[in-house]
């Protein structure tokens, strides 16, 4: 009997992914690179726009001033909010790993430290390309 892949969680997971033809798959990668490249990276990307309103949510849970901040000093707390805020950070973790693939969890667990890491670096990295979005949200709308 042959399994449908596309009727199943894994196919589906896989199947909404998209494709990010700048990563590349070699021989020569280690592990954590190929795991970065293959499941991290359009996890992340189907993920932006959630990510971008869960941090805008932070902002204004957290009734900091970041509105009024530098860019520099935004920069910095998009940093800080990521690495020393270990709820915000759990569940943005949460927001990623619900999308493995039971296979791709079991190579998660076996080396998550740095592969945590990475995946943080790349949220890290996708807020701070999407720094525009963190606007007052009543200038946002005065286009």
């Amino acid at each position: 009997m042959k399994i449908n892949v596309m009727n199943t969680r894994q196919g589906n997971l896989e199947g909404i992914r998209p494709e990010i033809s700048s990563s590349t798959i070699n021989d020569t990668m280690t592990n954590d690179e190929r795991f970065q490249n293959k499941v991290l990276r359009p996890i992340i990307k189907l993920q932006n726009d959630l990510l971008i309103e869960v941090f805008k949510n932070y902002v204004n849970k957290h009734k900091c001033s970041f509105y009024d901040l530098s860019l520099e000093k935004k920069l910095a707390y998009i940093e800080n909010s990521i690495q020393r805020d270990i709820k915000f950070r759990n569940s943005i973790k949460g927001m990623i790993i619900g999308l493995f693939t039971v296979e791709e969890y079991l190579g998660y667990i076996q080396n998550s430290s740095a592969l945590n890491k990475r995946m943080m670096n790349m949220v890290k990295e996708r807020l701070i390309s999407n720094i525009q979005l963190f606007e007052r949200p009543e200038f946002l709308n005065a286009v």
